[in-house]
């Protein structure tokens, strides 16, 4: 038997999560049903706590590792606050 489940939501947040639903195949209550089939087949709510990154910051990480794979803007290692404080005095 199905019943309805009505829910508050902001329009932004239902009208975003629709669109990944659908460029997913999926329907809006089918990702919505699979939740609280998890919710009541596990008894516990798991969050992703992994960010994903966004293009900029993607593009400042390749551009660091090429700079670290051609030794550019590379600083060396310190023994102590003092010396990594002269380092960059000095520059």
């Amino acid at each position: 038997m199905k019943t309805v489940i009505n829910i508050k939501t902001d329009k932004k947040v239902k009208d975003e999560a629709k669109r990944i639903a659908e460029e997913m195949g999926l329907s809006l209550s089918a990702v919505i049903n699979a939740q609280l089939k998890q919710l009541v087949r596990e008894e516990e709510l798991r969050f992703s706590v992994a960010p994903k990154m966004t293009s900029y910051l993607e593009s400042v990480a390749q551009e660091a590792r090429e700079d670290y794979a051609h030794g550019k803007n590379i600083s060396p290692a310190y023994q102590s606050a003092k010396d990594a404080a002269r380092y960059l005095r000095s520059k």
